[in-house]
């Protein structure tokens, strides 16, 4: 019989590692009828600290060879001279270059600006502000802060070329871009890249606009479906803006992916958006939509059908359940980590148990 497929399981911190157990609930194959190879790794502050980020690049290691895998939330440490993120460490080592984060319709939830269709943000996972130089020259009111930013034009070509691919997939429309009449060389190479990929992908329609616009466009926007290519930082406050405007940064997952020069994903991991919720940890309260839907995701990323059928179950299976009005707090709810997940458990089992039934009907 063929291996199982492998996942690394990144565990955290804190409520994060917490979510990351409910979430391995769905990996069992007695849920999903899929036996998969897990490969555990202790992301903790506490364990970082005592391997100096040994046990990060051995997770990093992993990562390359499964391919696949699952990543709780982790402390960050502030201080100068500490382990800093195991994140920026684990995507320089995997040479992730692209972070996807969709914000989608929660039914039962009501979403700002009216906004039902999805959104994705493809943003770049390295580079730009993130990682640049800087110092400090003179004193008091003549001192001046300095800051060496980079962009490159593959990370640039892979994050536009993605997010036309992606676009195609969800039927919508490339929009948005960086600030390039104001930084016509640093973000005009990125917005040249867009422009390639535009060419490359006619069938897909194109609508640049400046962040600042897309900002403001976005709060008008309820129709089509869009991808927004972003750079670093843009990306990064555009995702949890997008995922606000559906009602919670707690229900969308956000997938990590690496390329290789064929465009071809060699990694893709998948983690939830949020921190660490230290103020919920013990309690029983957080939502655990964000894991659950972040296993749904690597599955989906995963070769065969059976992987495709329980991603496509999990999903449907967790929106549904909110449907039904099984909410946790933070939606208006009552339930608990623990029983939103069992409810969203039996609701995967069902359904992975009425498609067998109708296998011989056609769709």
């Amino acid at each position: 019989m063929p291996e199982p497929p492998g996942v690394t399981v990144l565990h955290g911190d804190q409520t994060g590692e917490e979510l990351l157990q409910q979430a391995l609930r769905f990996l069992d194959p007695q849920v999903i009828g899929v036996e998969v190879a897990l490969r555990h790794f202790d992301l903790s502050l506490q364990r970082r600290r005592e391997t100096h980020n040994q046990i990060v690049l051995e997770a990093a290691s992993a990562l390359r060879e499964t391919k696949f895998g699952v990543k709780a939330a982790t402390i960050t440490p502030e201080a100068t001279g500490d382990v800093g993120s195991p994140n920026a460490v684990l995507r320089a080592a995997v040479e992730g270059r692209v972070i996807v984060r969709t914000g989608r319709r929660i039914p039962g939830v009501r979403p700002l600006a009216a906004v039902y269709a999805p959104i994705s943000v493809i943003r770049m996972a390295v580079d730009d502000a993130y990682g640049a130089r800087e110092w400090r020259e003179g004193q008091d009111l003549d001192e001046w802060a300095y800051r060496t930013e980079k962009v490159s034009r593959r990370t640039s070509r892979i994050v536009a070329e993605y997010a036309f691919r992606h676009a195609r997939r969800l039927g919508a429309r490339v929009f948005g871009g960086p600030k390039w009449t104001v930084s016509p060389v640093y973000e005009g190479m990125f917005k040249e890249e867009m422009d390639r990929a535009a060419g490359l992908h006619p069938d897909v329609r194109y609508e640049p606009h400046l962040i600042d616009a897309t900002y403001a466009l976005l709060l008008a926007t309820s129709g089509d479906a869009l991808v927004i290519p972003a750079m670093n930082r843009d990306g990064d406050n555009l995702s949890d803006l997008v995922m606000q405007m559906f009602g919670t940064i707690a229900a969308a997952e956000s997938l990590l992916l690496a390329f290789n020069d064929d465009g071809e994903i060699t990694v893709a991991m998948s983690e939830a958006p949020h921190g660490t919720a230290p103020a919920l940890e013990g309690k029983d309260l957080a939502n655990p939509m964000a894991m659950i839907l972040a296993v749904a995701s690597i599955l989906h990323y995963m070769p065969g059908a059976a992987c495709h059928t329980a991603a496509r179950a999990i999903y449907e299976s967790t929106l549904e359940a909110v449907s039904d009005g099984v909410k946790t707090a933070d939606l208006g709810g009552h339930v608990g980590t623990t029983e939103f997940t069992d409810q969203v458990i039996h609701r995967v089992r069902t359904k992975l148990d009425v498609w067998s039934s109708l296998a011989d009907i056609e769709p």
